[in-house]
């Protein structure tokens, strides 16, 4: 992993609390798993239909039938299940997942989340996000703070077609953690070395400030 997602992966594993039922989406999301103390009960789910995923397979063990939404190889903790899609998304629609920690394209001042799809650009499908961001009680979004050319990918608005309406609780990426609240966007963190001018600096969105940071 390149510098900047070991910290956002690092920071995104601290809101895994023990006990919680959790979805990992597809991409950098998949890397939480390896990150979870092993001393905690936490049973992750994948939408195509497993509850109980573990770490990623060492080299030579990969077993094909097993894979996460992602379609990556993965393995399974003791007592995980396996079920078809329907009951898959009737545990996310039906409010029993805990936590989705999901990517992100654009993340707006007010919560709003597009992550999906960008248009011109070939998709397979909408796949499970927008189930999630509905259905789960948390939502985390885990990003970089810029795009390639530099330019925020923490809006006023959201420019690609959303995923949710205002469905964020907490944003990570590797400059900051902004909670979205009541009162509007609020920075909460800072990355090791990073200052609040730097956030505002390549931040788009209008944010206020956590006292005491």
């Amino acid at each position: 992993m390149k510098d900047a997602r070991i910290t956002i992966v690092k920071r995104a594993v601290q809101e895994i609390k023990d006990g919680m039922n959790v979805n990992l989406g597809i991409g950098m999301p998949t890397l939480v798993a390896n990150e979870i103390p092993t001393d905690f009960n936490v049973l992750l789910q994948s939408e195509n239909g497993l509850l109980g995923i573990g770490p990623y397979p060492i080299a030579g063990q990969e077993d094909a039938d097993l894979i996460n939404a992602g379609k990556e190889t993965i393995t399974t903790v003791p007592g995980s299940s396996f079920f078809d899609s329907a009951e898959s998304f009737a545990m996310i629609r039906g409010g029993h997942i805990d936590l989705a920690i999901l990517g992100g394209m654009e993340v707006a001042e007010n919560g709003d989340l597009a992550n999906w799809m960008i248009p011109g650009k070939v998709v397979k499908g909408m796949g499970g996000a927008m189930d999630l961001v509905a259905g789960a009680k948390r939502v985390v979004v885990i990003m970089d703070h810029v795009n390639k050319h530099g330019i925020s990918k923490v809006k006023k608005m959201c420019t690609l077609p959303l995923t949710g309406k205002a469905v964020v609780h907490r944003l990570i990426t590797d400059m900051a953690v902004f909670d979205f609240t009541d009162q509007g966007m609020v920075l909460v963190e800072t990355a090791s070395g990073v200052t609040v001018d730097e956030v505002k600096e390549k931040t788009e969105a209008t944010f206020t400030v956590a006292k005491g940071l």
